[in-house]
């Protein structure tokens, strides 16, 4: 019955697939199906072949002219220029596919790291491997937040609930269950045995044994070969693209006008084609569209040093559009190492001794010994971190025997607000698995955001069972009937609620995270333990107050983010006042007109929303649903939304964000899976940081474009000078493809390569809709490109009053070849550069520079290459001239963006100022 898994039993399923629930399959058995049914990926990364890139690249429009070339060098018997052609050719392709090969690549391993991961047993034993290595017949484990890594045949569940919109479009989770299932065709929501690929574990735990993987799974059949990799491509590679097909059509079309006009005046054949080759070579900048990959790769790569692994290259560019910055909560400020600073039992405020997570220190003040051992004992049980000193998970029974040895810095494993009650609970002397040697926990309701709390249920030696509650102040007091004074249990008033919510609030004035403490007891015998029961008519214990230091680079961050005109949001479950405190340590803006309310929230309608939210700089008490309705109305106004998530209820918001940003590794996989952007550490310094590398990037692909078009736009203006003086041709064509080779294609590659720009993050973002080859860099490479031009011909004239057409064209060569290169050094600054700047700050393309100066030194002086590259001696004097007029493009260049530079810093100051 393969096929049908629904209606197999635990037994068949798992005779069938040759595997068992305890150990699993063995590696030998795993490599053997992964060889026969492939890796388990919806899109198969192809396979980087370096020959089929040097093809593309000879498939260019660039290439096909100059093969057109070769053609026509051959037919007017010019052997020599054909040969030079033919080798330049080829080489600018070799390094051209290098580039590319190297760049594709590393954004194939960017796509690796990023891969989910799955946990399952193999060989009896436990273990987390990548999602794509799994295979018909494995164990997989999963636990709430997982994402399903493959198809499942469900054998253990408890409690567990899958979401299964991303393939039923069924918005509701779907309770799942391990019981054989009637009838030969199910549809694929009524296979409640079964967990697909990608649909996202939301509740409760479970087993299962993999059916199907890859293309095989049911979201694979789905969608089929519809499914591309088309989000891994940049939208600024299609621009540029479409920008170099129209450019060719548009220079060829010229060519042959300016060929037909030469033909009417009646120009001699070999003459026509030799200004046609020399303007199709000149004009075509055959090195654009790579240029864009490789600078994309270069600054995913320059990222990922950075702690920031980049999901999808789409996000590079639009980083530089960031203007709001959303944090979904404070601990991406701070150091998420939280300590207990006080409690409030009985009506007295204790406080509460000792640094970090080190359970060493006390509690100063009177203590009422039965309901302070309560909210410390709740504090422990209604707790699921540990604690751990070194490696060594640390147990109440044996926290003293180190055997003489240190055992390192206490941490909690888990979450850091647990992990602080956890270590007040230990300084009272609580351990929970102390406590847990004499009591069963019977059943858990876990935190959740909408509800704010937690349950815990434990049965004592005796046989009661007592039910220990956490969770919001307000939330857990509309819950509770009765605490307790004065040692006793009352009943507690409006006015004692009232006492209990002044205390709150004191706490979150003082930035502390406040949870308030509850317990009760049930019959022994109560058989149905749900929220309803074990929820309601609690003994109010107490509170707790947590404090989170700051941390002071995530300040600084913040700083950085206001200068460069971002608006950072911190939008929190915290209380109001918690979250103003919190929010006005890290420089985040919190008067009380920028403050809203989750309940404020739901009061408004969507045009009230919109109409005040960028007043607004911190959200408070607002649910996963309200910060999704906050990142919409931000969006609606324009605004280019970034958003940090770790946690499942946190996939909605970075998923709709336009960047989404997973923080930490323990980001649950979902969050990963939907976000952009992967950052290793969960703090706010690391997103400033990407932000600024994306304005980098940027700024470097638009200085290699303009670089390389100014070139070019240099080359085709003095071929069309020439053209309309009725002047011999300055520049022949091998002679320009050695000049687009060695001092154009290569400098422009390592001229992203160098530290990003000191005034990038002082300039205001840039809109989304920006082109990058906008008005403002087409007059720039316009502008440079005529200036290179004169400098050229002003070469090419020199040359002809000292001798013949070889020496104006030698000088003219060599002229185009140093005056490029000494531009590109002056190009890493859109506003201010120099020659010394240029010199030291970008090592990478100093090297490219000396070589490119040796390279064209060595063809002058090669008596082999004189005759391919039609080049005569130079001597001294001559050299000295070719170098002298080189520097004037740089010189006019510096002095230009000197200028430039003085007024943008003015306004940019301006702009600072007036807010």
């Amino acid at each position: 019955m393969p096929g049908q898994w629904h209606a197999m039993t635990e037994t068949e399923i798992l005779e069938y697939f040759k595997t068992d629930l305890k150990n699993g399959l063995s590696e030998k058995e795993v490599s053997e199906r992964l060889l026969r049914f492939g890796p388990n990926q919806l899109v198969r990364n192809a396979k980087v072949s370096l020959h089929q890139l040097f093809f593309k690249q000879l498939a260019s429009i660039g290439m096909l002219a100059l093969l057109a070339a070769i053609a026509i060098s051959i037919i007017c018997l010019e052997y020599n220029d054909a040969v030079a052609l033919m080798v330049v050719a080829t080489t600018a392709a070799i390094l051209g596919s290098i580039q590319e090969y190297r760049a594709k690549r590393f954004i194939n391993t960017l796509k690796r790291i990023t891969m989910p991961t799955a946990k399952v047993i193999r060989g009896g034993h436990e273990r987390k491997v990548p999602a794509a290595e799994l295979v018909p017949g494995d164990i997989v484990l999963l636990a709430e937040g997982d994402l399903v890594p493959a198809d499942l045949r469900l054998l253990l569940t408890e409690k567990l609930e899958v979401d299964e919109s991303a393939l039923v479009g069924e918005s509701v989770p779907v309770r799942k269950t391990k019981d054989v299932l009637p009838g030969e065709e199910l549809a694929l929501i009524d296979n409640l045995n079964l967990a697909y690929m990608n649909t996202v574990i939301v509740k409760g735990q479970g087993c299962g044994v993999v059916v199907h993987t890859g293309m095989a799974t049911a979201i694979g059949y789905i969608n089929g070969i519809s499914m591309s990799d088309e989000r891994y491509q940049a939208p600024i590679k299609h621009c540029l693209e479409l920008f170099y097909k129209v450019m060719s059509a548009f220079c060829l079309f010229t060519c042959v006008l300016i060929l037909a006009i030469l033909m009417v005046k009646g120009e001699e054949f070999r003459a026509i084609c030799l200004a046609g080759l020399c303007l199709a070579v000149a004009a075509i900048p055959a090195g654009l569209p790579s240029i864009v990959t490789v600078a994309l790769a270069i600054g995913a790569k320059r990222m990922s040093k950075r702690g920031a692994v980049i999901r999808k290259l789409t996000s590079i560019t639009n980083l530089g559009c960031t203007t709001v910055i959303c944090s979904n909560k404070i601990g991406t400020f701070t150091k998420n190492e939280k300590i207990v600073k006080k409690i409030m039992v009985g009506g007295r405020t204790l406080e509460v001794t000792g640094e970090g997570y080190d359970p060493k220190g006390g509690f100063t003040g009177d203590k009422h010994e039965l309901h302070f051992n309560l909210l410390v004992k709740a504090a422990a049980l209604c707790n699921n971190a540990v604690l751990k000193r070194g490696s060594i998970n640390i147990a109440g029974l044996f926290r003293g025997l180190t055997g003489g040895r240190t055992s390192g810095k206490w941490s909690v494993k888990g979450d850091s607000t647990e992990g602080a009650l956890l270590v007040m609970a230990a300084k009272a002397g609580f351990w929970r698995e102390r406590l847990e040697l004499h009591e069963q926990r019977v059943a858990e309701l876990p935190f959740d955001p909408e509800r704010k709390r937690m349950a815990v249920v434990y049965r004592e030696p005796s046989g009661a069972m007592s039910v220990y509650v956490k969770g919001a102040p307000e939330v857990l007091l509309e819950r509770c009937t009765h605490g307790y004074i004065n040692g006793k249990i009352v009943p507690l008033s409006a006015h004692d609620k009232g006492e209990i919510m002044a205390y709150n609030t004191s706490m979150t004035k003082e930035a502390l995270q406040v949870l308030a403490f509850a317990y009760k007891q049930i019959p022994d015998d109560a058989g149905n333990i749900s929220e309803e029961i074990i929820e309601q008519q609690l003994i109010f214990l107490g509170l707790a107050g947590m404090l989170d230091p700051v941390k002071p680079a995530a300040l600084k961050a913040v700083q950085t983010c206001h200068r460069a005109a971002i608006k950072v949001m911190l939008l929190t479950g915290d209380q109001r006042f918690t979250a103003r405190a919190q929010a006005s340590k890290v420089g985040v803006i919190a008067k009380e007109e920028n403050i809203l309310t989750g309940s404020g929230l739901d009061r408004m309608s969507n045009e009230q929303l919109r109409a005040y939210i960028n007043q607004v700089s911190v959200c408070a008490r607002v649910t996963p649903k309200q910060k999704l309705r906050i990142i919409k109305a931000l969006k609606q106004l324009g605004h280019v939304v970034a958003v940090t998530g770790s946690g499942l209820e946190d996939a909605g918001t970075v998923s709709e964000a336009d960047i989404g940003i997973a923080m930490g590794y323990s980001s649950n996989e979902k969050t990963k899976e939907v976000s952009d952007i992967f950052l290793e550490e969960d703090h706010f310094g690391s997103i400033a940081a990407v932000i600024e590398e994306g304005r980098g990037i940027y700024n470097n692909v638009r200085k290699s474009i303009r670089f390389l078009l100014s070139c070019n736009t240099g080359e085709v203006f003095t071929t069309l000078l020439a053209l309309l003086a009725g002047l011999p041709i300055p520049l022949l064509p091998v002679q320009i493809l050695w000049v687009n080779a060695i001092s154009n294609f290569l400098p422009a590659m390592t001229l992203g390569l160098g530290p990003n720009d000191r005034n990038l993050m002082i300039r205001p973002p840039r809109h989304l809709g920006d082109n990058v080859l906008d008005r403002k860099l087409a007059w720039q490479f316009v502008a440079d490109g005529a200036v290179i031009s004169m400098s050229i011909v002003l070469a090419f004239f020199t040359g002809l009053s000292m001798g013949e057409t070889s020496l104006a064209r030698t000088m003219a060569f060599n002229t185009l070849v140093f005056s490029q290169l000494f531009f590109v050094l002056t190009c890493h600054n859109e506003s201010h550069a120099g020659l010394r700047e240029g010199l030291f700050i970008n090592p990478y393309l100093t090297g490219t520079v000396l070589i490119s100066c040796v390279l064209q030194v060595a063809m002058n002086y090669a008596p082999f290459l004189q005759s391919y590259f039609h080049v005569v001696h130079l001597n001294v004097l001559k050299w000295a001239c070719v170098l002298f007029i080189s520097v004037i493009p740089s010189v006019i260049g510096m002095l230009f963006r000197h200028i430039v530079g003085k007024y943008e810093k003015k306004m940019m100051y301006l702009r600072v100022r007036l807010g």
